[in-house]
């Protein structure tokens, strides 16, 4: 019998070779808002004429075969960590609704609002999340282009940290206190309000009993944890000096401590990436603290063994156009682009060190294995463990499928782990 009970053991170890593959616990989402050269980051064109390319070379990485633009070098030093996705495509050359289509995987104009995927993390993941941060946080400004708990109500709402992280003082709404107010000037308040409240603390009104309870989770948050999380003054000088002095670059940081907190869902909302005009002029201030800090954010989740279970994801809503613009009013600009552009995805078990996709020789059109957002998005849903296929809960009263069914070419497989998808125990 011991024999039995023993095979019985072994046997489900050798089929996942003897490593379980755990699902990941949070997603830290880089939103490149307005949309990324793919030339100038992840899919450079080093032979292309120059027209395209403006003499902008590639560098190799720490994956042979695997060059990415000489605008990246510190992320070039890291590529066995991410898988890059050369082939993303749609076509919608709006911000408004590319970025729809990129966050919730369905076409604009259903009629409905559906939840971004942060949304649908948020709300699956919540159920064993027990923080005193709320489940979907984003830093530091809203996308603002649509709802994005949708249908799934306020309660899934994204906490808006607004502030800056890279301030003497990171303030955050409702969680920090407000102008120069120190901690303890809000405790004396608190201490004031509970001496003049005889009326409440006596009454059965449900009213007040819900405004003394809120009262008491401000005091919480303030105090506790919740604070502590965006209080960078709590890392090293060289920490924050690892990951960049700028706005940027401290966002990534807050995102790196939100997730050891445990939350499931955080949003780096990456402002300035709209370059019509000048591009290139832009591009090297954007890229240089982009490189920067997320090649820092890589390194650090690794080092401290959260890479493995936590997603990050890069993109933007679409591309560039692959042929500069020298043109007035443009002066060496590049437009909206969906039809090819590029993404990244890193860690929840996702393999690193892969190239998705094949782009022609001026990144402008899919050669080979094209990628839908849908497919983008169900791949992170399924490394969640959550199943994309499944229908939203009866309370929503939508009868659909949490995404709509993968494109023919399917989710991203290929970067699944070795032994499988794998379930946390």
């Amino acid at each position: 019998m011991k024999k039995v009970l023993l095979l019985a053991a072994i046997i489900p170890m050798l089929m996942l070779g003897a490593k379980e593959v755990k699902t990941a616990k949070s997603v830290i989402e880089i939103w490149v808002w307005g949309g990324p050269s793919q030339l100038e980051t992840f899919d450079p064109k080093p032979n292309a004429p120059v027209e395209y390319n403006n003499g902008y070379k590639a560098i190799p990485s720490n994956v042979p075969g695997i060059e990415v633009s000489e605008m990246l070098p510190r992320l070039a030093k890291q590529a066995d960590k991410y898988s890059i996705i050369r082939t993303m495509t749609h076509r919608h050359n709006g911000h408004e609704t590319a970025s729809y289509l990129m966050q919730t995987g369905r076409e604009p104009g259903a009629g409905k609002v559906f939840p971004a995927i942060g949304a649908l993390v948020a709300f699956y993941k919540g159920k064993d999340y027990h923080g005193d941060l709320p489940p979907y946080v984003i830093l530091t400004k809203p996308k603002g282009r649509f709802a994005e708990e949708g249908f799934l109500g306020e309660k899934f709402k994204p906490l808006v940290t607004g502030g800056n992280p890279n301030a003497v003082r990171f303030s955050v709404d409702g969680i920090t206190p407000p102008g120069n107010l120190t901690k303890e000037d809000i405790n004396m308040q608190f201490e004031a309000l509970e001496k003049f409240d005889s009326f409440g603390k006596k009454c059965n009104i449900p009213a007040l009993k819900d405004f003394d309870s809120a009262g008491i989770n401000a005091i919480r948050k303030m105090n506790g944890s919740a604070a502590k999380v965006f209080d960078l003054s709590l890392e090293t000088p060289e920490m924050r000096d690892r990951y960049g002095r700028n706005e940027f670059g401290q966002a990534c940081l807050a995102a790196r401590r939100l997730v050891e907190a445990g939350v499931p869902y955080v949003t780096i909302n990456a402002q300035g990436w709209d370059s019509h005009k000048k591009h290139f002029e832009t591009m090297k201030k954007k890229t240089a603290e982009m490189d920067q800090a997320v090649a820092a954010l890589l390194e650090d989740l690794a080092a401290r063994g959260l890479l493995d279970t936590t997603i990050v994801w890069w993109s933007g809503e679409f591309g560039r156009t692959p042929k500069i613009q020298w043109e007035a009013p443009w002066n060496g600009g590049r437009n909206h682009y969906a039809r090819c552009f590029s993404a990244i995805i890193a860690g929840g078990g996702f393999q690193g060190g892969k190239v998705i996709g094949v782009s022609d020789a001026v990144a402008g059109v899919p050669v080979s294995r094209p990628v839908a957002p849908q497919d983008l998005l169900g791949s992170i849903l399924e490394r969640c463990g959550i199943d994309p296929d499944s229908k939203f809960p009866e309370f929503t009263g939508v009868d659909a499928s949490l995404l709509p069914k993968e494109s023919k070419e399917g989710r991203l497989r290929e970067i699944y782990p070795r032994s499988g998808k794998g379930v946390e125990k």
